[in-house]
């Protein structure tokens, strides 16, 4: 056993004690420096493993498959002809995102109005009501979303929504870079569930996470047929690359 794999493992367990400490309900940590330095720890302890975890894959028996997995799940993210179970779902995630960056774009108050809508929906998403809990749970991504409001990036950000939308629509309904497409697809949904707004955002993205994880074949029923392999990947080039 390499000395990598056995500081992963020493690394891996500072990590998951600091997350039980961070996570446990029944333990309180004490507010300021301790606090603060339990999570700046375990985040810098789950960086270094995952660096850690990514050397590991050029040791020997690095590629080596322990847990085999069922024979379907392999033929649905890795044989081509799974394209045509990928196609329909495809299609209705991109069409999906593309009524609503067109909506958006056509829609008072996102592109023009110097996007108040966005701006709205911020606003209600930090504003926290008298009695109860806020639509966002996680401190600090109202953090986030406040400074964003605070700092005017409404009008820009509104831009930025509105034809993300429609570039991942558009890149999933035609199959160009299938897998690429669906990740971001999968965190504008993501960031729409941090702000309190379901919708149809766990749907989408539970769709996407297949998308994501069927990128090889995904989009075989479209551009990826041909383009990613011109284009490869970045351990193992194409003709372009």
């Amino acid at each position: 056993m390499t000395e990598t794999r056995n500081l992963a493992k020493v690394v891996g367990a500072a990590a998951g004690i600091l997350l039980f400490l961070i996570v446990n309900p029944w333990i309180t940590l004490p507010e300021g420096a301790v606090s603060q330095v339990v999570t700046v720890g375990f985040w810098l302890s789950f960086a270094i493993l995952l660096v850690l975890l990514f050397q590991e894959r050029n040791q020997p028996g690095g590629e080596t498959v322990e847990v085999e997995g069922p024979a379907f799940t392999r033929f649905l993210f890795g044989n081509k002809a799974a394209g045509l179970f990928w196609l329909p779902i495809r299609l209705f995630v991109g069409f999906a995102w593309l009524e609503a960056g067109f909506h958006k774009l056509t829609s008072d108050g996102w592109i023009n109005n110097g996007g108040a809508a966005l701006a709205a929906y911020w606003t209600k998403a930090v504003t926290i009501p008298e009695s109860g809990r806020g639509a966002i749970t996680y401190d600090w991504y109202q953090t986030f979303i406040q400074a964003l409001l605070d700092g005017g990036h409404a009008q820009w950000f509104a831009w930025l929504i509105t034809f993300g939308e429609m570039a991942v629509g558009i890149a999933l309904i035609v199959g160009l870079l299938t897998g690429i497409a669906a990740f971001f697809g999968a965190t504008m949904n993501m960031s729409f569930l941090l702000a309190g707004s379901a919708s149809t955002n766990p749907i989408m993205f539970a769709l996407a996470v297949g998308l994501i994880l069927a990128w090889k074949v995904a989009g075989y029923y479209g551009l990826d047929r041909y383009v990613l392999p011109l284009l490869g990947t970045p351990w193992h080039p194409g003709p372009v690359s």
